[in-house]
């Protein structure tokens, strides 16, 4: 239920719903981690969602800050997660702040991320960048090293932002080419620099920021790649023309072959 899931356009009982479904689907997948988007702009709503995702046994939220109010200080955004956490979120429970301000217009600053990491170091464990700006992907790890878990969501700034010290990645991409991802984090790992999976994740990312948003074109592609079902996107988003996927997916595939 993030960005690519349009969570923003699911009610509560739906969401809710795709939870549940997941967490029973988990019984026969025991090592998967679930994380789950809960973020809305009201916060008794978002502690509602939040806390049933952690009844279900899920292992962290994914929160998007309050967007609707774009100019709300850093001691109002901190005052709007430490209800979070402390109302919403277990002992064991972790919670991970979704930056994404091409999108919410709310920017989590680095002093607020350091006061909620220093006010609740046992919950507030990371942050999902989804920013698309390589310069703070550098000052995040340069700021906290390994003492906030940072996960790329920018499928360009993958190799960049696991030299900077990030985790991981959740991307749009990844829905399609995770075997790529792998091959970078392998690599890395190793000690490696792997430009040439980079620039097919550069190459695949520049074709689906040619056709905004992204959701429409990519549950597209799941389908006729992998045969999963056509799934219809909720409006404002509309789906993406058949026609137009003849004419991109050959473009797609090449990119990255």
């Amino acid at each position: 239920m993030g960005t690519t899931g349009e969570g923003p356009s699911f009610s509560i009982s739906e969401r809710l719903a795709v939870f549940q479904t997941v967490a029973n689907a988990r019984h026969n997948l025991p090592g998967l981690r679930l994380f789950a988007g809960t973020g809305t702009p009201s916060l008794e709503e978002t502690v509602f969602i939040t806390r049933s995702a952690f009844d279900l046994g899920y292992d962290a939220a994914v929160v998007l800050p309050p967007y609707y109010f774009r100019k709300s200080t850093d001691q109002g955004l901190f005052t709007w997660f430490s209800q979070l956490l402390d109302n919403a979120v277990p002992q064991d429970g972790a919670v991970f702040g979704y930056h994404i301000p091409p999108v919410t217009g709310v920017s989590l600053s680095l002093e607020l991320l350091s006061r909620l990491k220093e006010s609740y170091p046992d919950k507030f464990i990371g942050i999902k960048d989804s920013s698309g700006d390589p310069q703070w992907a550098k000052i995040l790890g340069a700021h906290f090293g390994d003492d906030l878990i940072v996960l790329n969501g920018n499928d360009s700034l993958f190799s960049l932002a696991l030299k900077s010290r990030a985790s991981g990645c959740i991307t749009a991409l990844a829905n399609l080419l995770s075997p790529i991802h792998r091959i970078i984090w392998d690599n890395f790992q190793a000690g490696k620099d792997d430009e040439i999976a980079q620039q097919k994740l550069n190459a695949a990312r520049a074709i689906f920021d040619r056709y905004p948003p992204m959701p429409p074109m990519i549950k597209s592609f799941l389908n006729r790649l992998y045969g999963l079902p056509n799934w219809m996107v909720k409006p404002p988003l509309l789906d993406f023309s058949p026609d137009l996927v003849d004419v991109v997916l050959p473009e797609f595939l090449s990119a990255i072959s």
